[in-house]
């Protein structure tokens, strides 16, 4: 992923920065992949099972007498091939869920757990984080990190390619992580440090296919 890897308690949390992030960076660098309507969130877990995405995966109405939000017209430029495709795309729900994955993915690679990562991954991305996972582990080495929260989640880019369905979404997160060799000495990152971190990642589903789930098939840092 260019120079780096871009993909308050251990619970649920976790990130990749320091060595681990610069490693990666250039691992998972290139695009690798590619209903009746009910409201779900567009994720599933490592059982299969949909992802709740909290409070930011449900669409509260305005009060009475009050107007909705105004609708982005760069996003809705940026999903107009989507649409095309899928007219029922709700993008405030899948926004839920893809913020809900980002932090199950950097949680996942984190903790070094292959398993929880392999249902949100495309083949080709998964076998990428496993083999960052299995050379961090044969050096030993521990991640400890903070994910102290998500600064924004844009929708930028959609695409169609034989029914096929891409949707590019700019994460801003905020972080600490700290890498730790075999006898405990930090060998990257800063423990009182809060790392800006700004990710680029494509999710794509089968717009024709009854399931819901996407799939993160590409990761990239931004020009």
């Amino acid at each position: 992923m260019g120079d780096g890897f871009q993909f308050l308690d251990i619970l649920l949390l976790g990130a990749i920065a320091g060595f681990i992030a610069l490693r990666l960076r250039a691992v998972l660098g290139q695009r690798t992949g590619h209903e009746q309507k009910r409201r779900r969130p567009p994720f599933a877990d490592k059982d299969g099972k949909e992802v709740e995405a909290g409070d930011d995966n449900v669409v509260a109405l305005p009060p009475r007498g009050e107007t909705a939000p105004p609708v982005d017209p760069a996003q809705e430029a940026a999903l107009a091939p989507l649409r095309a495709a899928d007219p029922n795309f709700d993008a405030a729900e899948f926004l839920g869920g893809a913020k809900a994955a980002y932090e199950m993915v950097v949680t996942a690679f984190a903790a070094g757990d292959k398993e929880a990562l392999r249902p949100l991954l495309s083949r080709e991305v998964f076998a990428d984080f496993a083999g960052a996972i299995d050379e961090r582990a044969k050096r030993n080495e521990t991640v400890e990190t903070t994910f102290v929260g998500l600064r924004g989640a844009t929708i930028i880019e959609s695409q169609v390619n034989n029914r096929i369905g891409e949707v590019t979404v700019k994460f801003e997160s905020e972080l600490i992580s700290v890498t730790k060799d075999a006898q405990g000495h930090v060998i990257s990152g800063h423990a009182n440090s809060v790392e800006q971190v700004t990710d680029i990642w494509t999710f794509a589903r089968d717009t024709k296919s009854r399931d819901p789930n996407w799939t993160l098939i590409a990761t990239s840092a931004p020009n």
